[in-house]
């Protein structure tokens, strides 16, 4: 079983780019997809979902990334912009109750209309660098 731990990054600056009501994307995650096992909304200042899979974190992703970029399109909301899928599995022993568990992925979704410039920002290269190649994973919309 994949479990990602989702936070959100909106950097689109558009009222037709709206945040999504998160109880709505957590339904419409499991309900729009064959792939997603469970979907919940998480309460944390972080993290806002948890969604399970048996499939491997990398076809979890490239799931993640279709489903709410249709989501988008189904809601009427633009989605002319790149969707990413940044991820890290949780090597080390987690805090109790925390939701990022050992094993778990921490998963950002980042909306932005400029990949590369989003990506240099936060020093993806070298953030990914230090970690084992199967530790990590990035998945991007495609157009």
């Amino acid at each position: 079983m994949t479990t990602f731990v989702i936070s959100h990054n909106l950097q689109v600056n558009s009222s037709m780019v709206p945040s999504f009501n998160t109880q709505q994307l957590a339904d419409e995650l499991k309900n729009s997809s064959n792939l997603i096992v469970s979907s919940e909304v998480i309460e944390h200042p972080h993290w806002i979902l948890s969604v399970s899979s048996n499939e491997s974190p990398q076809i979890l992703a490239e799931e993640l990334v279709k489903v709410w970029l249709m989501l988008r399109k189904k809601l009427g909301h633009n989605s002319d912009h790149k969707v990413l899928a940044l991820g890290g599995r949780k090597d080390s022993k987690a805090m109790e109750g925390a939701p990022l568990q050992e094993g778990f992925w921490g998963v950002d979704v980042v909306e932005t209309m400029d990949k590369d410039s989003f990506l240099q920002a936060i020093n993806w290269e070298a953030l990914k660098s230090g970690r084992p190649s199967d530790a990590v994973f990035e998945v991007f919309s495609l157009g």
